[in-house]
């Protein structure tokens, strides 16, 4: 279902017939220049050599920049259209011709508008805020500009989703993209309420475990000595005790000096 007027209808199929355009080609043209308030219009229409701009009194650009017989094209239909716009309605909805809006009152003016197709929007500076219109019979979208003093607007290749057709605008920050604003929530409409978070226990660490100690380091038992002679095989278990003695010092469980008092201890048995 079209939004256009039978004056609208009337007025392309008549300009489309003089320019040797189609209809879609010219409705599309009518609308970038509604967004652009009449005196301005950002496009992308494929029978006019792509993307282009036009401004009043200004310069046209189009895509082929050197085709000036389509630039004069472009500049006089952007101007009929503009001046049918002022003297009747070509859509159903606001337009921005002749000093009608299309934004919230309360916004004041803006210093700047424009649009391409189907989408416009408006920037106030005094009030920091962009109005953002669809051009699909959504309402209009609010975002707020915070700190940012917007220089100027741009269009790149949108993505997938985006609602605000790849439009940027260039700050004292940088580039941002106009889906980088806060959206303003409409009057009267309640906060949404944030779910508090559930709960959760908190986790019982058991506390570290006492470092044990390691175990003491036992000497082998060395028999006591005798007034007698030692036996052959009491020799043999003194040597077998200095073995042990030296494995228990190559693995640092006995100290050197501890080991070499032991051996001599045991030497002096024999």
């Amino acid at each position: 279902m079209t939004d256009l007027t039978d004056n609208g209808h009337q007025i392309i199929a008549e300009i489309a017939g003089r320019y040797g355009l189609s209809q879609s080609a010219v409705e599309q043209m009518a609308r970038a220049v509604s967004a652009g308030g009449g005196s301005m219009a950002q496009f992308n229409i494929q029978e006019l050599g792509g993307n282009g701009q036009w401004m009043a009194g200004g310069m046209t650009m189009v895509g082929d920049m050197f085709n000036y017989g389509l630039q004069g094209t472009v500049s006089n239909l952007c101007g009929e259209l503009s001046n049918a716009m002022a003297s009747g309605s070509f859509f159903k909805r606001q337009q921005t011709i002749s000093g009608s809006a299309w934004w919230p009152e309360d916004l004041g003016q803006p210093s700047s508008v424009g649009g391409q197709n189907q989408t416009r929007y408006a920037y106030f500076p005094q009030a920091c805020r962009i109005a953002f219109d669809p051009g699909n019979g959504q309402p209009v979208i609010i975002l707020d500009t915070q700190n940012h003093q917007i220089g100027g607007f741009s269009q790149q290749q949108s993505g997938p989703g985006d609602p605000f057709v790849g439009i940027t605008f260039s700050s004292q920050f940088g580039q941002f993209a106009l889906s980088s604003l806060p959206r303003v929530k409409p009057a009267g409409e309640a906060p949404q309420q944030q779910q508090e978070p559930t709960p959760v226990a908190p986790e019982i660490v058991p506390p570290p475990e006492a470092p044990q100690e390691p175990p003491a380091v036992v000497a082998p038992a060395v028999p006591q000595a005798t007034s007698a002679a030692p036996s052959t095989a009491s020799a043999m278990d003194i040597l077998a005790i200095i073995e042990r003695l030296a494995a228990l010092r190559d693995s640092g469980a006995l100290s050197e000096a501890d080991y070499t008092t032991k051996k001599t201890e045991l030497l002096g048995r024999l």
